[in-house]
């Protein structure tokens, strides 16, 4: 069973103030030092500054947002800002954009109740079509994260791990020949990269939540569509994807994990194995990252078609899970995947966290990691990722 994976990776750096902002992103990170003036008190500050104010924008065109507070001297001071917008995205560094046109409001609010807001004319030039393979355009009901690789979203992970080059955009690699995720493995080489997503509310502000920061979601859907390259051998690779709780703010103990990796005949296959990070009770029982030793395993659930070997390789394949956490004291977890929209595997009667409700789920994995090593040099890849609190589809 591929229960190995990745360490988590530690950044050196200065100590960061990070503001969560709503709708769609959070604010960025500024370096904090011994000559960092203080934020001002409410009684102190007079108003929020939005800047730029209004603006005139095309179609995917994007403009950078920044909030400043006005003190009751007139000073310029900083402050922490929660954004909210009424349409389009805001991403992970407050820069906001829009695929369709019409007005849209960005809020910027203090937690003293002051806010100022901007106004955003979008317009296409010729109403341009969307490029090829460019889904995240039209992003539909319940779509909380999007990334077809048209535009460059690699910041809005909290982490893209590369390995040397190895996991890289690419223009042309994509299902339609477009933008997607080139995962190159050498001979022998285990890890081949990663993007890891967070969203909702977690426990450490490493963990920067691609969306509002603010849900405890109970149940998500995620897909990607993967292709392992023509003549493809050696089986899955092992990981692939996993949604998991985050559930400390001093360590990456997990209340659960939802894996969705290979193993099987030949490791052809893709097989749900969730686990459980708490005791029957709710406690938080494990103390690191995949803590095996106090992880309890759920049972796995195999799908039925041989993916990774010679037959299926070589093509594009539509993979979706699902996962749905149990109500406090039941039994009644759900995890199941579907290929190319057809059910493969589905686990019932889970229960993935007994009482806990401290945090939901909060970590969507999509990585490239061969326990073994690949036995040649080969590659795989991906597109068309989609997080969503409402099932997908292909």
């Amino acid at each position: 069973m591929p229960r190995n994976s990745l360490a988590p990776a530690i950044i050196a750096g200065t100590l960061a103030a990070v503001v969560l902002a709503a709708c769609g992103g959070e604010g960025g990170s500024a370096p904090l030092g011994p000559r960092a003036p203080a934020a001002p008190s409410a009684a102190s500050l007079a108003a929020i500054m939005v800047t730029p104010h209004t603006d005139s924008l095309d179609t995917n065109q994007t403009v950078q947002l920044a909030a400043r507070g006005r003190s009751s001297a007139g000073d310029s001071v900083p402050v922490v800002v929660t954004w909210s917008v009424s349409g389009g995205m805001l991403d992970s560094a407050a820069r906001f954009s829009a695929a369709l046109d019409g007005e849209y409001t960005v809020v910027a609010k203090h937690s003293s109740g002051l806010a100022d807001t901007a106004h955003m004319t979008v317009k296409g030039k010729a109403h341009a079509p969307a490029p090829a393979g460019a889904e995240c355009a039209s992003p539909r009901a319940g779509w909380v994260w999007c990334d077809d690789f048209e535009q460059d979203r690699l910041a809005s992970y909290y982490e893209y791990i590369t390995d040397g080059g190895s996991f890289q955009r690419v223009s042309g690699v994509g299902k339609d020949g477009s933008y997607g995720m080139r995962a190159h493995f050498a001979a022998g080489q285990v890890s081949a990269g990663a993007l890891h997503l967070a969203l909702g509310r977690t426990p450490q502000a490493y963990f920067r939540p691609a969306d509002a920061g603010t849900a405890n979601y109970r149940e998500l859907y995620w897909r990607l569509y993967l292709k392992n390259q023509a003549g493809w051998i050696g089986g899955g690779g092992n990981k692939l994807t996993r949604a998991t709780v985050f559930a400390s703010s001093t360590s990456w103990a997990q209340a659960t994990i939802a894996h969705l990796w290979s193993g099987g005949a030949g490791d052809n296959y893709l097989i749900l194995d969730p686990a459980r990070g708490t005791d029957a009770a709710g406690n938080l029982v494990t103390t690191t990252y995949n803590d095996f030793a106090n992880l309890t395993w759920l049972g796995q659930g195999p799908g039925v078609t041989p993916l990774f070997d010679a037959a299926h390789v070589g093509t594009w394949r539509c993979v979706e899970a699902h996962v749905r956490l149990n109500d406090a004291g039941q039994s009644n977890g759900v995890f199941e995947f579907w290929l190319d929209g057809g059910l493969e595997a589905r686990r019932t009667g889970l229960n993935f966290l007994g009482s806990y409700s401290a945090y939901g789920l909060n970590a969507v994995f999509f990585e490239n990691y061969w326990n073994a090593g690949s036995p040649v040099a080969q590659e795989r890849y991906m597109d068309d990722i989609v997080v969503s609190t409402q099932r997908i589809g292909c």
